[in-house]
């Protein structure tokens, strides 16, 4: 009996409100108590706000709020997006000194969702982590790719993908009509990588290939914006909004692409219809993996031709 009033009170302290108030209060202290920092030499920092950090700074004109602060805070300095600290570098000797003297400590690209998602876990030539698998990729891609041989054997591609551009640009003009020229160039782009690198060419509607529709679709996904990478107690919500949801459905299309494509590709090699010269990429390499890696390049690609076309347009105009 004496045992059982004993426990009785026990319990009744511990629910007691105040008790409770105390013990939250106490947790609360120890998680905000600030942990002891290191005497880090970092770069400056502007102020920043709880959670979110500097995120409210970068306003909806990023590059000009990043230009004013490197002029107020100087050519290196830290912001802290959510939970992600980064640094902003404005200077082309600072750059120097990060991508070329110290290029192995800055190799790897950050991990993020979308990269998870898309880009096999990291497993392709652009996101993989500095190591083995990154330099043997490279050396194949550089190989395969890049070199003056290869090259000049995808030669012709350029050359029908362009004729086909002036084509489509010529028959405009004469009906009239306007034309969308940074859409032409992202669908010549992405023709040409289809027909590169996997041999295959089914021109949609738009102009543009499947490779090059399944582009357009990640580079949007890709370029969004995810709230579990700034936030990641907040990534439940990515999936509420549909964006996860989203880019797995993007990526079992596009593994069903490409396996239709290694497919139809092995049949035509088993069949001997594959000439050398027109030995693809993938043939090399026989890898979804690999041919995902030239999806990043494509807007690129496409802008730079887009924005070289500038200069020429105020002498048009003068005619």
């Amino acid at each position: 009996m004496i045992l059982q009033m004993d426990l009785l009170n026990v319990v009744q302290v511990y629910i007691n409100p105040l008790f409770l108030s105390l013990v939250l209060l106490f947790c609360l202290l120890i998680w905000l108590k600030p942990a002891k920092k290191k005497n880090l030499n970092l770069p400056p920092s502007p102020p920043k706000l709880p959670i979110i950090g500097n995120i409210h700074q970068l306003g909806m004109l990023p590059h000009r709020s990043l230009r004013d602060l490197s002029r107020n805070y100087g050519s290196l300095l830290l912001l802290q997006l959510g939970y992600n600290p980064t640094v902003l570098v404005s200077s082309p000797e600072l750059v120097k000194e990060i991508v070329k003297n110290h290029d192995i400590i800055f190799s790897n690209r950050p991990r993020t969702t979308a990269v998870d998602i898309l880009f096999y876990n990291c497993g392709d030539m652009v996101f993989a982590p500095y190591g083995e698998f990154w330099r043997q990729v490279k050396r194949i891609s550089v190989l395969e790719l890049f070199s003056h041989r290869r090259v000049n054997s995808f030669q012709f591609v350029r050359e029908e993908e362009v004729e086909l551009l002036n084509n489509k640009i010529r028959g405009a003009c004469l009906k009239g009509e306007s034309i969308n020229l940074s859409e032409m160039l992202m669908s010549v782009s992405s023709n040409i990588a289809s027909r590169c690198i996997l041999s295959h060419r089914s021109e949609e509607e738009d102009g543009c290939s499947k490779f090059g529709q399944l582009g357009k679709r990640l580079l949007a996904l890709f370029t969004g914006f995810c709230i579990g990478d700034m936030f990641p107690y907040l990534r439940w919500l990515d999936v509420l909004t549909g964006y996860i949801p989203s880019m797995k459905a993007l990526s079992a299309e596009f593994d069903a692409f490409l396996d239709h494509v290694i497919e139809e590709h092995s049949a035509l090699e088993v069949d001997g219809q594959v000439s050398n010269k027109r030995t693809s990429f993938l043939s090399s390499c026989n890898s979804k993996r690999m041919a995902c890696m030239r999806w990043t390049s494509l807007e690129t690609t496409s802008k730079l031709s887009y924005w070289s076309f500038n200069p020429i347009f105020p002498f048009i105009f003068l005619f």
